[in-house]
């Protein structure tokens, strides 16, 4: 049983936060189609594509994941009242990778693909906040692919499409500084602990040993 800890006088303390402007959750999703040859390390001209699976991989890019190109200042009715707020234009960029899968097992994986689109989102963003996105969710999935031609390192695909599914939240933030009351936390009572008995296995009397 946790021992009851003593109350301690709150005091005013200060601590920097980001606070909040304005926070969405928005969907996007968008086709991407690729031409031309796309390199696969360890594809040969005579390597057998009859039956490939095709599937994909996206990921954030690791550098400049998300670019603000613009922001501008509109006016809206809310209510009643007339709010200004920003316009954004973000452009999002990510790391594509396609994974082509033999019936024999043989699995071939494309170099990495930038991909980069835009969309514009109105938030209560003014000019010196920051603005953060985290993708909740991010897939994609290849949508077709027509004939698949090996080539030297390279696979070249009639009608590649392939379709990226993005669920992300997006913030609008800015670092303060917050005055309030607080109590300070104090650590809880260990848990009780015990050494446990012997254990020992349970025997078959019925079996062994034999009476008689």
């Amino acid at each position: 049983m946790l021992e009851n800890m003593p109350s301690q006088a709150q005091e005013l303390i200060c601590i920097n936060v980001d606070k909040v402007f304005d926070w969405i959750v928005k969907e996007m999703s968008f086709d991407i189609s690729p031409t031309g040859p796309i390199t696969f390390p360890g594809v040969t001209p005579t390597t057998d594509l009859t039956g490939a699976v095709v599937t994909c991989k996206v990921v954030p890019a690791t550098t400049n994941p998300i670019v603000i190109l613009n922001r501008e200042n509109r006016q809206f009715s809310i209510d009643g009242s007339t709010v200004c707020l920003q316009n954004l234009t973000i452009q999002k960029n990510f790391i594509l990778t396609i994974v082509v899968c033999l019936p024999n097992g043989t699995m071939f994986t494309s170099n990495t693909i930038p991909v980069s689109r835009c969309e514009q989102v109105t938030l209560c963003a003014p000019k010196g906040t920051d603005v953060e996105i985290l993708f909740t969710d991010l897939d994609c999935f290849v949508c077709t692919t027509g004939t698949l031609t090996a080539g030297t390192g390279t696979i070249t695909f009639s009608a590649l499409t392939i379709t990226v599914s993005v669920c992300q939240s997006i913030q609008s933030t800015f670092p303060v500084t917050v005055e309030f009351l607080a109590t300070f936390c104090e650590p809880r009572a260990e848990l009780p602990f015990t050494c446990p008995g012997v254990v020992r296995p349970q025997q078959c009397p019925a079996v062994f040993p034999t009476l008689g």
